[in-house]
């Protein structure tokens, strides 16, 4: 059993029937286990448990399926109490994300993620393979700096097979190399990169675009990714609107983050992972009966390709602004162009995807989607 960090709020409707610092998880990735908390928390004449647990005495299993389940999870050392707020069964935490961008050598020239095997919807996101090809080839190459990455998405990767990246480095060169970066599942490819490594200079001209003027953070709703760790807030709630709604096809989202690794790669891998997120829910934005939360149950929709350029070092503990249009929409694809602001303007990296979005070639509960579990 494993201790969840944070206060456990346990609701039923509009009522409160628990509230604790003592909840566990019976295992990791923790959507594929239950959660337990003590019978003492458990406020009197509540229909909250499912009776008592076999895991140890004076626990009680709840159901998060009959109930709403929050964890609270305040950051320490941050005085503006910055934190978030997650409905359980969460995917996992930032320290679970930064384990998996953080490929390990396998052999000479290949590189291999860790198994996390969430069995609510076992696909590797693109923006995440690419942020681990960035994390290889900057190991492969360490005296350098990635400052471009292009990736090709060809198959949808899981998360319970090994994922490997066999890195060939095309060019070394005194100022710039060329890393060609392909990652395979069970002998397949499923995405290929080419990384630009860059040895650095000074200052010759420096400018840059400048930031939108949108509502801050502290005026955007949360979001809920099911993630601790990383707070996520869009400008008028906009990646969560209902299908009926209509509105601009572009996307502003402020991203803060609990931890800041030393590596710089790994900053490099966080910042580019949240760049495939909000390209399709910006091309659904005008068009009346689709939106985001259609996605994977109506909609067969993934991201095809990603292109970013990293400019400059990215405070991720501060708030970033993604500004994403999209710019295209037509014969079932979608095309987004983003750029990343730090909090004090500075334009940090800059992206385009180009994403699917069609009608399933089968009814989605033919191939496997639950479409009321997913809905």
């Amino acid at each position: 059993m494993i201790p969840i960090d944070g206060l456990v709020r346990v609701w039923a409707g509009d009522m409160l029937v628990a509230e604790t610092r003592g909840a566990l998880v019976t295992t990791l990735p923790e959507a594929n286990g239950q959660i337990l908390i003590p019978e003492v928390d458990l406020r009197p004449g509540t229909p909250a448990g499912d009776g008592k647990s076999a895991y140890a005495p004076g626990l009680i299993a709840l159901d998060p399926t009959r109930l709403r389940i929050e964890v609270d999870d305040r950051w320490p050392g941050r005085r503006d109490g910055a934190g978030t707020v997650n409905l359980f069964p969460r995917w996992g935490d930032l320290a679970d994300l930064l384990l998996l961008m953080d490929v390990e050598p396998a052999g000479p020239g290949l590189y291999a993620s860790p198994l996390y095997e969430d069995r609510r919807r076992n696909v590797v996101e693109g923006s995440q393979i690419l942020g681990q090809a960035i994390v290889a080839a900057s190991k492969e190459v360490p005296a350098q700096r990635a400052v471009s990455a292009h990736m090709i998405f060809s198959r949808p990767a899981r998360f319970d097979l090994p994922l490997l990246f066999r890195v060939t480095v095309v060019r070394r060169g005194r100022s710039f190399s060329t890393v060609s970066v392909e990652a395979d599942q069970d002998g397949k490819s499923v995405a290929s990169a080419l990384v630009l490594m860059d040895a650095g200079a000074p200052d010759k001209i420096r400018g840059q675009v400048a930031m939108p003027t949108v509502p801050g953070p502290d005026g955007s709703p949360f979001h809920d990714y099911g993630m601790t760790g990383r707070d996520v807030r869009f400008v008028n709630g906009d990646y969560g609107r209902p299908p009926d709604y209509i509105g601009s096809p572009e996307i502003f989202g402020w991203v803060r983050h609990r931890d800041v690794p030393p590596e710089a790669r790994l900053r490099q891998a966080l910042l580019v992972q949240f760049t495939g997120h909000m390209t399709i829910a910006a091309a659904l934005l005008p068009h009346p009966g689709l939106g985001e939360s259609l996605v994977h149950v109506t909609l067969s929709t993934g991201v095809l390709a990603i292109t970013v350029a990293l400019h400059d070092d990215a405070h991720l503990s501060d708030w970033l602004l993604y500004a994403n249009p999209a710019i295209y929409a037509g014969r079932g694809l979608a095309q987004g162009e983003g750029r990343v602001f730090g909090e004090d303007g500075r334009l940090v990296a800059s992206y385009t995807v180009q994403a699917m979005v069609r009608d399933f070639a089968e009814p989605p509960e033919r191939i496997g989607l639950d479409q009321s579990r997913l809905m």
